[in-house]
């Protein structure tokens, strides 16, 4: 497996900079970048122009990852050629929040399935139930298949968010690749780092994503008593604060949800993905040290995971979707939570990624995907000679 990554930082002179590309002949790139790279088709096309049989995949960010380093009003361009590895790209689109299953449940039926190893999935970052996209994907899979990747996020606008696939660019699809064989090898890493702020409070009354009653209560109304002065600021301000999931008998298993919207005469709260109808929520905050300890644990996590007895040896790559909540939080700092996963996976490591509105990984608890908010999730590939 062999591996080019570029760096673009304007969408002028785009021959001399993608010119790298016509030596690897890549059959997958990878775009992460900022909402103004997706507006236009201009760079689709010149990528199109230049490796024509070459499958192009991406989504807009808060936020793209490389390297070691977090940047802004960019565009990562991650080119891989594959040795031994087969892959597929298909898309569809999704035509509101409650399409989120059946468009799930088209995307995984276009994939074949033998000798499928994984997949990556983006999604649209607004008007989407994360979780139910993916119930729908693994609706139409044989078990066992790990589904990672993200939605995509727009700078925390949570307006209007892109994606890049067979269909080019648009704001209403959802895309994935599936990478197939056996010389593929993929692990997987998810860690947050948020601690409980409050005590665990009872669902009793949600629909969906929508989040009506805690203990019988408003659920807004309980949210802004614990927030203060950050209940002005909302939804926004809810990045700070998730919701972490417990289960009927108030055990956690690691899955966290974000607010994406408030309605102030219903009371309620739209979160990102479903709700336990049985479970608790318990409100989360953190810091900048333990969300790099989060990074660096999920980081930790992939390696022992990993296939192969020595991943670092051979050029590999790492897909970082971390959530823009984190980004929110660490500020200046932010760097360091990549630093913390660049040094645990090696030398030999492509590392790319972006911040989202939402990451779609396994966890130690739950190794089928899960859609997570705050969460740092990796995503390792490597190839086998």
């Amino acid at each position: 497996m062999n591996i080019t990554q570029i760096h673009l930082q304007k969408m002028t002179d785009l021959d001399t900079q993608l010119a790298p590309l016509r030596e690897l002949s890549p059959q997958l790139i990878i775009l992460f970048g900022s909402v103004a790279f997706f507006e236009s088709p201009q760079l689709t096309q010149a990528l199109k122009a230049l490796v024509p049989t070459c499958e192009i995949l991406g989504c807009s960010t808060a936020g793209e990852i490389a390297v070691d380093r977090v940047y802004d009003n960019s565009c990562i361009l991650t080119a891989i050629h594959f040795e031994r590895t087969q892959i597929k790209t298909v898309t569809t689109a999704i035509t509101s929040m409650d399409d989120s299953f059946a468009a799930g449940a088209r995307l995984g039926s276009e994939l074949p399935t033998e000798n499928l190893t994984g997949i990556l999935l983006l999604g649209t970052g607004v008007s989407i139930n994360g979780s139910a996209l993916i119930a729908g994907m693994e609706s139409q899979l044989p078990a066992g298949i790990r589904i990672s990747g993200g939605l995509a996020a727009d700078a925390g606008a949570f307006k209007q968010t892109w994606t890049l696939g067979p269909a080019g660019n648009s704001d209403h699809h959802i895309v994935a690749v599936g990478l197939y064989g056996q010389h593929v090898q993929l692990s997987y890493g998810t860690f947050a780092g948020w601690e409980p702020f409050g005590p665990a409070r009872k669902v009793t009354r949600c629909d969906g994503n929508v989040l009506y009653e805690l203990d019988g209560s408003r659920a807004l109304d309980i949210y802004k008593r614990y927030l203060g002065d950050y209940a002005k600021d909302l939804p926004g301000s809810g990045l700070l604060f998730p919701f972490a999931m417990l289960n009927s008998a108030q055990e956690k298993h690691g899955i966290f949800r974000t607010i994406l919207a408030v309605n102030e005469a219903e009371g309620s709260l739209t979160l990102a993905g479903d709700i336990d109808p049985n479970g608790y929520l318990e409100l989360m905050h953190s810091s900048t040290e333990k969300l790099i300890n989060g990074a660096e644990t999920a980081a930790k996590t992939a390696f022992k995971n990993h296939p192969s007895k020595n991943p670092t040896l051979n050029n590999s790559l790492a897909i970082l979707v971390s959530c823009i909540g984190r980004k929110l939080v660490m500020g200046d700092r932010i760097d360091e939570e990549v630093e913390a996963v660049a040094n645990t996976l090696g030398k030999n490591t492509t590392i790319t990624g972006y911040y989202s509105n939402g990451e779609i990984a396994g966890t130690e608890f739950h190794p089928s995907c899960q859609l997570h908010n705050q969460t740092m999730t990796i995503t390792w590939i490597s190839e086998l000679p």
